[in-house]
């Protein structure tokens, strides 16, 4: 449990207030006033647990932040093909973990948009095969997984294509009109992550939409980075941000 009295959490606010952003070395030179001897794992732990209580908010690595960035919550629209196709999978397959989204959403955030879209289903690793077939057996134009070659080849010319990919355990996912779909945290990660899914989202466009949607939206960077974490991206993606990413206070 934090104790205000060793954190000197009331110092510690009214030290940084004026700050947009406090680095490490801020909080350690901080600390040192109370202790000289203090330890920079001490620091690290101390910094770890206020950000756990909401007092301290990562902005990225080594760089933190009073207050919470500004923004709106990310709630995308759920067409009724996206909840009629929720609908039919969870019927069929009740107890398993999905994602649905459509990379439709990323044009808000793009300069040179795409105007095909696929329809993003992520399920499970171990029934990926299992509901393949069962849309396919529905008519659906669906693709397991699909390579560059099948991508390039197959998908850009289907109509409604759903593709079906690995849902990663524990990713941050939201409920939309009883539609299990994307956080703001999660789309930004898997955009970075699959560069052959989401080719058109690469280079230049990849950091127009990293810039808008943190000049846009609130995005919750510890719940960004533990997923990044998960896919074995954070460092990369915390590369990228500190150096093509300006974070708005």
């Amino acid at each position: 449990m934090t104790s205000t009295k060793t954190f000197h959490i009331d110092k510690l606010k009214e030290t940084f207030s004026e700050k947009e952003n406090v680095k490490v070395s801020d909080i350690i030179s901080f600390y040192r006033q109370f202790d000289d001897n203090i330890k920079r794992a001490t620091v690290d732990w101390r910094i770890y647990d206020l950000v756990n209580k909401g007092i301290l908010h990562r902005v990225s690595r080594g760089l933190y932040s009073l207050t919470e960035s500004e923004g709106k919550a990310y709630i995308p629209e759920i067409n009724k093909s996206l909840k009629y196709l929720s609908g039919k999978i969870h019927n069929q397959f009740p107890f398993i973990d999905t994602c649905i989204w459509s990379t439709k959403w990323l044009n808000e955030f793009m300069l040179h948009q795409p105007f095909r879209f696929y329809t993003m289903l992520e399920v499970e690793n171990e029934v990926m095969e299992s509901v393949f077939y069962a849309l396919k057996e529905q008519g659906k134009e669906v693709f397991l997984d699909p390579s560059e070659e099948i991508l390039n080849n197959y998908v850009v010319n289907s109509s409604e294509p759903i593709i079906i990919t690995r849902l990663t355990t524990e990713a941050p996912t939201q409920k939309i009109n009883k539609v299990v779909t994307q956080t703001i945290e999660k789309l930004l990660v898997d955009i970075y992550c699959d560069p052959v899914i989401f080719a058109a989202q690469q280079g230049a466009e990849l950091k127009r939409i990293y810039q808008t949607v943190f000049d846009k939206y609130k995005v919750d960077t510890t719940k960004m980075f533990r997923y990044a974490s998960r896919r074995n991206k954070r460092d990369e993606i915390t590369d990228f941000i500190n150096n093509q990413v300006k974070i708005r206070q």
